[in-house]
């Protein structure tokens, strides 16, 4: 029978001197908290209790048992209060995982933005190693993976933070040498910069986008960044995030291309763990992220970005 139990047992009846009243305390039974001491006394292999017909007192042995059993209980009690507290308390440490593209653009800034804003959560923010099962993160010691797919697991927790939208792009030197990309099919023809986990492009939105996979494949990167870099050298035509390619595309060193052909947004979701009950630490983090992302919109790319007749 568990220990703690008995020990309540046992403490509310040295308490009030009688098993009746300490079973009302307990809103138990009387028989029930005598067996619960007998119990604790054959546990122990002492006599705790000196029973008589009319009254309940303490052995010697019980009354030194009873002083060590109620500072027990009271140290479980203060303990449980305390980590209660910590699981409703917005601090502690706070693990975060996001793939390596993500976290290495708007993200980071989020993110030390979210850390200055709540000095007393530790984070640790690392970037990339995101297993294809979901729930990995929890068992490398994350507390929230970020992820840029569509996931389907009801084993943990998952919240749609925003959604990072995407430009098709080229360098205008490249454009002029090789022509205008007019239609999505024209891309055949036309060298392209594929990430390496995307080898298939979708253009339009809902049920009337399109998938083109990219046959001419003439650079590849598991990085946008490094694509981005290659399609300012004019090496060919890149799909990136327009986050990354703002910048570019402000100052002339990169064209649109397809601007009649929108391209999804990708989601951003938090994956956190299962259970009923999120520590307050993890849902301000969410809420944090949600908040800062609508207070700090992606631009939208200007009508000059695109080339001429466009």
């Amino acid at each position: 029978m568990d220990r703690m139990l008995l020990m309540r047992s046992f403490v509310a009846v040295a308490q009030v001197g009688s098993f009746s009243r300490a079973a009302k305390n307990l809103s138990s039974s009387g028989s029930l908290v005598s067996r619960h001491v007998a119990e604790l006394e054959r546990q122990i292999g002492v006599r705790l209790v000196n029973r008589t017909a009319r009254s309940v007192s303490l052995t010697e042995t019980g009354l030194r048992y009873a002083e060590f059993a109620t500072r027990i209980l009271k140290e479980i009690e203060a303990e449980d209060a305390n980590i209660a507290g910590i699981h409703d308390r917005a601090e502690g440490h706070l693990g975060v995982v996001a793939p390596k593209w993500i976290g290495s653009l708007d993200l980071g800034d989020a993110i030390a933005a979210f850390s200055a804003a709540h000095p007393k959560i530790s984070v640790r923010f690392e970037l990339g190693g995101l297993s294809d099962r979901t729930y990995d993160f929890l068992d490398s010691g994350f507390d929230v993976a970020l992820h840029t797919r569509d996931l389907r697991d009801s084993s943990v927790h998952l919240k749609k933070i925003t959604s990072l939208p995407f430009v098709l792009c080229a360098a205008p030197g490249y454009l002029a040498a090789r022509g205008v990309v007019t239609h999505p099919n024209d891309l055949a023809s036309h060298d392209c910069l594929v990430h390496s986990n995307e080898p298939v492009w979708r253009f339009g939105r809902g049920h009337t986008s399109t998938l083109h996979k990219i046959r001419n494949v003439a650079y590849t990167s598991n990085s946008y960044l490094a694509l981005q870099k290659a399609a300012v050298h004019g090496r060919g035509v890149a799909l990136l995030p327009v986050r990354s390619a703002h910048e570019d595309l402000l100052a002339g060193r990169l064209r649109i291309v397809l601007p009649g052909h929108g391209v999804p947004e990708r989601p951003l979701y938090a994956v956190y763990g299962p259970g009923r009950l999120t520590p307050r630490k993890i849902s301000v983090f969410l809420d944090y992220l949600a908040r800062w992302y609508k207070e700090h919109p992606a631009p939208v790319p200007a009508a000059e970005d695109a080339p001429p007749g466009f």
